[in-house]
This record gives structure tokens, sequence and C-alpha cells, in this order.
């Protein structure tokens, strides 16, 4: 299963969703950052049908209060979790993936808020901005990697490529992986590109690489890593 992990600037619309599925067809899921979607359920639901793809991060109910919610889109372009932000964590069953998200500051605030945690795959961390200081990039790959290890799951977080923390001025970009015993699959600063992770493999690379070299489907996965 191959998973794409996207790092989009805020947009209005989803048209940075809709070329890097019409770049890489061949993905599975689509991770994107907390609040990327907005208003455009709707539209995500078609794409997703369309593409036979899943999608999982977030969006937004403007005129709600907290705005922020989780969201995971199944192939049929069917909703299959819905939480707003701060509530408690959920879980859902996806093509034999225990999946859940945790949004943004929720990393550090409540962690895994469940008592439901057994046998999760994968939690997906969607972030809205970047880290507003190097201190809070450290102290947030911490956390991740505390809830990877005790909850013996991997968990891949990313954030918007721009914008910043209550109009500081200050961003820098966030995208991770860190394996279910702790292990680092990558952690990239300062680097807005996306990847495509084998979940089986752990193995990753950068699609604007492979379309370069015009490989197939069956592309050697990079073993480097960012960090």
């Amino acid at each position: 299963m191959n998973i794409l992990i996207l790092q989009p600037k805020l947009e209005k619309g989803i048209v940075q969703l809709e070329n890097e599925l019409r770049n890489n067809p061949s993905v599975d899921i689509v991770i994107f950052p907390e609040g990327y979607l907005n208003e455009n359920v709707g539209q995500a639901c078609k794409l997703a049908e369309s593409t036979n793809t899943i999608f999982i991060g977030g969006y937004r109910r403007l005129n709600e209060s907290p705005k922020d919610r989780a969201i995971i889109i199944n192939r049929k372009g069917e909703i299959v979790l819905d939480r707003i932000k701060y509530s408690p964590t959920s879980f859902i069953l996806e093509e034999s993936l225990r999946v859940g998200l945790i949004l943004c500051d929720e990393l550090v605030i409540q962690g895994v808020k469940s008592n439901d945690v057994a046998g999760i795959d994968l939690i997906v961390h969607p972030i809205g901005v970047g880290m507003f200081s190097k201190a809070q990039f450290d102290e947030w790959i911490t956390a991740a990697a505390a809830i990877a290890i005790k909850n013996k799951t991997m968990i891949i977080g990313t954030s918007h490529a721009d914008g910043s923390f209550g109009n500081t001025g200050v961003s820098i970009p966030i995208t991770y992986c860190i394996n279910k015993d702790g292990g680092i699959v990558f952690i990239s600063e300062n680097d807005v590109r996306a990847r495509i992770l084998n979940f089986k493999t752990k193995e990753y690379c950068f699609p604007m690489e492979i379309r370069e070299l015009k490989s197939n489907e069956d592309y050697p996965m990079d073993k480097t890593r960012d960090h």
C-alpha cells in the first residue's frame, strides 16, 4: 500500500490535491494537513471516488468553534470518520488497517484520548502550519515518537508548506514518519516536497524525482533518510 504525504500551500480549493493525484495515480492513500480541505468536503468525496483513493486529513466548518475536524474518506467517496477537534480520538478499520487521527496540537494537549487502543496500525497527525521554533519542532517529534512507542503504531504527520501560527511570520514546515518502535523513517524540516511511502517496506521516494526518471509503477523506493 502506497501512501502519498502532502505538504500543500494553503488554498481555498483543492487544486494541489487534484494535481498530485493526477501525477501519482497509483497511490492508495493521501494524507494532507489539518484544515486543508476547508469546506470542500463534497468535492473531495467525488475526487476520492473518481481516483479510487483514501483521503486522510482535516477540514473546517468555518462557522463553528472549534472549526477544525478530522476526516477519513474511503475509496467509494464515503466519509467513514468525522470528528471535531479536541474530542476523544476515534479509530476506523479501513482495508485491514486500523487508523485514527490526532489533529495538530492535540498531539501535546491530549495525545491519543481513547481507551480503545489495541491493534492500531496507523495514526495520522495533520498539522495546520509549520512549527514556530526549532524547540517546538523537537518537542513535537519527541511527543510523536512517544505515542508511536506507547501504542505500538506508526505515526505520520504533515503540515502546510506555508502559513504561520498566530500570524507570527515564522513557520518551519514539518513532515515526519515514525515507526511503531520509535524508529525514524523520515523527519523533514523545511523541505516541502511530497513523499510516497510504502507502508509495508517503510521505504519512500519523492514523486517528482520518479516522474523525472520516467519510472514505472514498481519503482525502487529511496532508502535514504532526511534527518
